[in-house]
This record gives C-alpha cells, structure tokens and sequence, in this order.
C-alpha cells in the first residue's frame, strides 16, 4: 500500500501539471490550426515529426538509464548528470547532422527546412533540460516535474496567442517553441540548484562506455517508437502534401494528448518498478496487475465514445476545413487504447532489465508500419497511416503479452473478466451516446461517462481492493 500512495502521490503531482499543460496544448492546436490552415499546420507538424524521430539521437536513452540507476542508487546522481550532460554536447551535434542531411535527401523548401531547423534547435534544449528531471523522476520528486509542464504551456500559449494577434507566420510559431525551450531549461537548472545542490565535477571517461553499453537499447528503442509514431506524417508529406499532413495531424494531436494519461502513470511508476524489482516480486506483481486493470477500465470507453463523437470533436475544435479529420480520429483513437492497455508490458519489461526485449519488438513493428505506410499511403492517403497506426500498435501488444507471459505475468481469467466488464459497460453507454446524440457534446461526454461507471459498477467492474486503495490513496 505503501508503493500505491508513493505513486498517487507523485501521479497526483504529475496529473496536474499535465491536465495544464495538455489543456493549454488543446487550445494551442486548435487556434494554431485554424490559423494557419491546414497547409501551414502541416508544416509546423512535419517539423514536429521530423524532429521527433531525430530527437532520440539528442539523449540515445541516457535519461531512461539514469532514472533507473539513480532511483536504485542516489549516490550514482552527480557523476551521472556530468557525464551525460558533457555527453549531450556531443549528440546535440549528431542530431543537427543528421536533420540537416535528411532535409537535403527529401529535399524540402527553404520555409519548410527553416522551420524545421527551428524546432531542432528546440528538440536539442529540451535534451539537456531532461538531465535534470531524470534527477527530479528518479527521486520521485515529481512535483518539480509539473512546474516545467505547466511553464511549457504558458509560454507556449503566450507566444502563440501573440502569433495570432499580430498575424505572424509559420515560421515565428517556431521559434515560440525555442524560446519556450529555453525559458524552460532556465528554471530547470535552478530547481535542481537549489533542491539538489550544486553536482561534483565527475568527468569519468571510463564512465561513458558502460553508460552508453546499457543505455543504447532505451535509446533505439525510443527511435523506433518515434520512427513508427512520426514515419507517416514524413511519408504524407513527400507523397501527397503538408495540407493531407495537416487534416491526420489534427486528429493525431488530439490523440497525444489523451495519451497524457498513461505518460503520467509510466513517469511515476517506472522509478518504483525499478526499486521493486530488486526488492519484492510480490509488490511488483500488484502494481503490475492494478495497472493493467485500472488501464483497461479507463482506455475501452474512451475508444468507443470518441468513435461515436469523433465528427462533433473535431468540428468544434477546428472547423469545417478539417471535415476529413474525422475518419482519422474515430481510427487513430483505437491505437490510444491499445497503447494503454500494453504501458503495464513494457514498464514491467523495461524495469525487469529487460529493455533489449522491448528493442526487438519495436524494430519487428517499425519495419512493419513503414512497410505498410509506403504500400498503402499512395493508394488511400491519412487514412491508410490511421489505419497502419493501430495495427503496429496491435502487434506490438500482442508481442508484448507473449514476453510478460513467458515472465509469468500474463493476462489471467481475472483481467479477462476485467476486460469483458468494460466492455460491456462501454456497450451500455455507447447506446446512450446514440440514443441522445443531438445532446450538447460536453453534456453528453459527462452523462455518458456517468452511465458508463455507474454500468461498471453494478456489475461488479470494481472489487474491495480497489475500494480500500481509493480510501488508502485519501488517507481514510
């Protein structure tokens, strides 16, 4: 019960900068969508992409590591932040290469190629500011991690609200995210500062091969995740357009920010999986399986409500110019749900030591979605990258729910009642959702999301566990 309150604790910290954070990201995308249309929008969402594949190169896993290590070992935290973050000097140049060089393969104009630069400048900052919250996650110390979420977001806010008012173009919407990134790292480097005290000078050579030996697996792996999430919008953008790149990005970002959720329970709960390994398989196991279930309950209703209300979202949010986005999100929303559903697989594979695992699954499902992309894409457009999406998300869970069997962790006739559960109350409020369809959408959202737990809990979706976990969490 302990480990459940440590990581309520710490979710709760987390969960408010980011409820912030993704709730000014909404109105961020939104405005900036209509703004700039969805041809200017593509290209501020290529950027993004593009520099999001290539951002792994800027960290290759060294913070994954570092949060793992230092949670099990404080005294290890000076001579990793600097170690890696003389590291990070040298990958800042890797990564600026190897953008410049793919700019120049795929041959984009000097706007689109301006604004990518930009937005690498960007990535590489936000690189070195994630030395710092490595210290702040592998200490549980999440609350500092909420001050930088909330601090992103109003920035980035305030320079697009700007943006808008004196009608600048895509290129300044760039350099907001620059100056954002720096403005950031400022306060960042003075929490830690004044929390953790000024680190020892621990220049160790010697240090940097068995880093960058145990880190390279968290590093690709984190590439191949970015490839197979970002392939797409790259793929689109040389085969059809930025304006198609635009209308899959708009239902693609609101699917990253529902995917808040399982990014704040994966922050709080890796350092405690990773103590928890080394010292009890049993409380190991109970996170696990509460994750899993808590996962499931959450991730299925989310799946069928926004498939029924996909065409009010996004014609509330962005406007008749972004009517094909529909299809994309009642598709892409399903990857949303799979990936909820398989963070318990990789967590428990990752903490386990592990995380050469996780890298053979991803590379099976990289191949596999730019495969399927480069097929399908000049047949069918953002429909066949929405479609792709949820199928590479699908294999990869079905590969992950192999390895954590083989692990003795595997699904039991427990979760499947679980599964079932949700589903079937999920079913009950999607005929709600139909039936009272000309309701006002956030009304509709709230009633059916009534329907859908008070379903669950009349047939039993929830036990006295989850009870007495709820009351521990309040401290009652």
């Amino acid at each position: 019960m302990a480990s459940i309150r440590t990581i309520a604790k710490n979710a709760g910290a987390l969960f408010v900068g980011l409820i912030i954070y993704n709730v000014l990201g909404f109105f961020i995308t939104m405005y900036t969508a209509r703004y700039l249309g969805a041809t200017g929008f593509g290209i501020l969402s290529l950027a993004l992409s593009i520099t999001g594949i290539f951002a792994v190169f800027s960290d290759l896993g060294l913070s994954t590591l570092m949060i793992r290590d230092v949670a099990r070992d404080k005294s290890l935290t000076d001579r990793y932040v600097t170690n890696v973050s003389i590291l990070k000097i040298l990958l800042a140049g890797l990564t600026f290469g190897l953008v410049a060089l793919t700019v120049t393969v795929l041959g984009y104009p000097k706007l689109i190629s301006t604004v990518i630069y930009l937005i690498t400048v960007s990535t590489v900052l936000n690189a070195f500011a994630t030395v710092l919250t490595a210290v702040f996650q592998a200490n549980e110390k999440m609350e500092y991690m909420s001050v930088n979420y909330i601090l992103t977001g109003v920035l980035l806010t305030v320079g697009t609200a700007i943006g808008i008012y004196y009608g600048l173009d895509v290129v300044y919407f760039a350099y907001v995210y620059v100056v954002s990134s720096l403005f950031v790292l400022i306060p960042t480097t003075i929490i830690y500062l004044w929390k953790f005290s000024l680190p020892e000078l621990e220049l160790d050579l010697s240090f940097w091969r068995p880093v960058l030996k145990e880190a390279w697996p968290f590093g690709v792996t984190g590439l191949l995740v970015n490839i197979y999430y970002w392939v797409d919008s790259v793929i689109l953008s040389v085969l059809i357009g930025t304006e198609v790149v635009g209308w899959y990005n708009a239902a693609y970002k609101l699917i990253v920010v529902i995917l808040f959720i399982p990014s704040v329970l994966n922050m709080t709960i890796f350092p405690v999986m990773s103590r928890l390994y080394v010292k009890s398989e049993d409380s190991l196991r109970y996170v696990y399986e509460k994750y899993f279930k808590y996962m499931a309950i959450i991730a299925i209703p989310m799946g069928v409500g926004t498939t029924l209300l996909a065409n009010k979202i996004i014609l509330l949010i962005f406007g008749s110019q972004y009517t094909p986005s529909v299809v994309a999100l009642q598709i892409l929303i399903w990857s949303s749900v799979i990936i909820f559903l398989s963070g318990a697989f990789t967590i428990l594979v990752q903490t386990s030591n592990k995380q050469m695992v996780v890298t053979q699954i991803t590379a099976v499902n990289v191949v596999l979605n730019v495969v399927l992309n480069l097929i399908l894409i000049p047949h069918f457009s953002y429909i066949a990258a929405s479609v792709v999406t949820v199928v590479t998300e699908l294999s990869a869970f079905l590969l992950g729910l192999r390895v954590v069997s083989n692990m003795g962790y595997g699904l039991t006739r427990k979760d499947l009642s679980y599964l079932i559960k949700a589903v079937l109350a999920s079913g009950v409020m999607a005929l709600f959702i139909a039936y009272f369809n000309n309701m006002n959408l956030f009304v509709l959202i709230l009633l059916g999301t009534a329907v859908y737990f008070a379903v669950l809990y009349l047939i039993r979706g929830f036990d006295k566990e989850d009870i007495s976990i709820v009351k521990n969490i309040l401290n009652r």
